[in-house]
């Protein structure tokens, strides 16, 4: 049984990834601002509490398109002094489409640190489609992605594999780049949503301009505009439709299939006309 803190507990992949880790036996704590064991980034004398007695740690960044790598050098540091001996980032995609971002400036200060590390670089989630960004409004998905298809992954998956290597203490020192089986158009998926939820779905694609505009007019940082026009410029232009294989190389098993995952998840969403 393995001691571990998942940073982010509450989000949608930290409470996954507790639900995982505690169903297989590990003793998994969630640590936030929010959740009964507090972590706040932005708060250094919450951070020894939270890593004494960890064996590892899962990293999720403090939501902000800041640069916080300066952040996470301190907190290994505190972290290694513990005793932790694994730290594994959740890291994304979008990284390859802005070298020098707030990602990938995270992911260097993980590898200069003294902690041995494990990058994860998840596609897009196909929960954006219940729970983040793609949620249709009044049946609408509108993204600025053209034609563009994108391997989704279900976030289940990236939890099982993130808990197999918190665990096992695997793929140290390495990138492990995470998606669903198949890429998927924007259209294809809201046939998809359609059907599972009962839900006439629609897709129309948004100018870059106006979602840059629509993202400014509703306070979003500078930063994140950035880095989010850059990951759905991938998807538009077709760069980020290639598929990754770090689901099976991890869990022995194929990722999950967007219709299969939309099957289980999509009937309880909150725009559903099943939930």
């Amino acid at each position: 049984m393995a001691q571990i803190i998942v940073l982010g507990g509450k989000g949608k992949v930290g409470r996954r990834l507790i639900e995982t880790l505690t169903r297989q036996g590990h003793e998994a704590t969630a640590a936030s601002r929010s959740s009964e064991v507090r972590f706040d980034w932005h708060d250094a004398s919450t951070w020894e509490a939270v890593v004494a007695g960890a064996e590892s740690v899962f990293v999720v960044g403090p939501g902000s398109a800041r640069d916080w790598s300066g952040l996470l050098a301190r907190f290994l540091d505190v972290a290694a002094s513990a005793g932790v001996r694994h730290a594994v980032l959740l890291s994304a995609r979008g990284v390859e489409f802005l070298p020098g971002g707030a990602v990938d400036l995270a992911e260097r200060a993980l590898e200069a640190g003294p902690v041995p590390w494990t990058v994860l670089r998840p596609s897009h989630f196909a929960q954006n489609f219940t729970e983040a960004m793609f949620v249709p409004v009044d049946g609408l998905i509108s993204a600025p992605v053209g034609t563009g298809a994108e391997p989704f992954i279900d976030v289940q998956d990236l939890a099982e594999t993130a808990a197999r290597i918190l665990a096992d203490g695997a793929c140290v020192g390495r990138r492990i780049a995470l998606s669903g089986p198949a890429a998927v158009t924007f259209e294809e998926a809201a046939a998809v949503l359609s059907a599972a939820s009962g839900v006439k779905v629609r897709f129309e694609p948004e100018d870059p301009v106006a979602h840059m505009a629509r993202l400014r007019a509703a306070g979003t940082p500078e930063g994140y505009v950035e880095w989010r026009m850059a990951m759905l410029e991938g998807i538009r232009t077709g760069a980020d439709a290639y598929v990754s294989d770090g689901v099976e190389r991890v869990l022995g098993r194929p990722a999950t299939p967007f219709t299969a995952w939309a099957d289980r998840e999509v009937p309880s969403a909150a725009w559903s006309s099943n939930a």
